[in-house]
């Protein structure tokens, strides 16, 4: 039995319904599919009339909120988007790749972001309508102020969730302008917007964390109340391993965000999607929700892991059970 909900019962507006497109989110994310093959866009498309959900894309933007600091933030992303790149300079620098990869620490000192990671690139990461010649992928996160996100689905917590995309909008520009400037080509990718990649495969593989039931990133660190940014590069950095601290154990076990949900998208088990077995949130159930409230976020809210101060704590705790039990 779910517990009380101040959301529920959610009854979709039928204005918003009737932009739905005949086939369904779930299909064209790929859900029972068995064989892995690359993403195809569903939602965030930088031109709506790309895909199928356009119509309900474009009811989202036309009904969201229109508040000053909201669309300050907005037109500040789109700012941040449109500066243009420094040139590539005639010479690559030379380090080694560990070096490169510490250097990634000044972003992090200055402020620009709070995590970064480096993996390879994998074919299947790209989406289908994408293509990039880069073989590396340097991950970046810009960690959400509790205090604001935990007002979501509310617009004080909306512009929180902006705010960040901002921040990391602007560590992706930075991180690649400096690649630039040190002779090595590089291509930012930011979210929400539709990229050249996925995000989340790629910050699994670089040691962001473990994929939460909720279809987010758990972080010991941050929990889930982070954002992500990326740069597409063929600098030869070192890549960071991937870490598991048993949030896939916990998750199995937890239902805050299930019961946080208000329209049920989010299922207690595993289902299979492109060919993997994972955590997985019901597109068309969720995405309703979502475009009447500006983007909801009350999943990662609600996750314990995100918290100020628990997800250092429960990943200890988690350790210590796993020595026992295999002791």
């Amino acid at each position: 039995m779910p517990k009380p909900n101040p959301y529920r019962p959610f009854t979709p507006d039928p204005e918003m319904l009737a932009c739905c497109p005949e086939v369904t989110g779930n299909s064209i994310n790929g859900l029972g599919e068995g064989d892995i093959r690359r993403p195809s866009m569903v939602w965030w498309a930088p031109n709506p009339d790309d895909i199928e959900f356009g119509d309900m894309q474009r009811w989202f933007y036309n009904h969201e909120p229109k508040d000053p600091v909201l669309m300050e933030h907005r037109a500040r992303r789109a700012e941040i988007l449109a500066a243009p790149l420094p040139d590539v300079a005639p010479e690559p620098a030379q380090r080694s790749p560990e070096d490169w990869t510490a250097a990634l620490n000044q972003f992090i000192e200055s402020g620009d972001c709070e995590m970064t990671g480096v993996t390879g690139m994998q074919p299947h990461w790209v989406f289908e309508h994408q293509e990039t010649e880069f073989g590396t992928v340097i991950m970046l996160g810009v960690q959400h102020d509790y205090e604001e996100l935990k007002h979501v689905p509310e617009t004080r917590g909306g512009i929180e969730v902006t705010y960040q995309y901002c921040r990391a909008a602007e560590a992706a520009k930075k991180v690649a302008g400096w690649l630039r400037q040190q002779g090595w080509d590089a291509d930012p990718v930011t979210g929400p917007m539709v990229g050249k990649i996925l995000m989340i495969p790629p910050a699994l593989e670089c040691g962001f964390g473990e994929l939460g039931k909720h279809g987010s990133l758990i972080n010991k660190e941050f929990g889930s109340g982070f954002r992500l940014g990326a740069v597409l590069t063929d600098a030869p950095f070192a890549h960071t391993p991937k870490r598991e601290f048993g949030v896939d154990g916990f998750c199995a076990n937890c239902r805050i965000c299930e019961d946080a949900c208000p329209p049920f998208a989010i299922s207690p088990d595993k289902q299979t999607v492109r060919g993997v077995d994972r955590w997985y949130v019901d597109f068309d159930k969720c995405i309703p929700f979502f475009a009447e409230t500006s983007g909801c976020a009350i999943c990662i809210a609600a996750c314990p892991w995100t918290r100020p101060g628990v997800g250092m704590n429960l990943a200890a705790k988690l350790a210590r059970r796993a020595a026992q039990q295999a002791g």
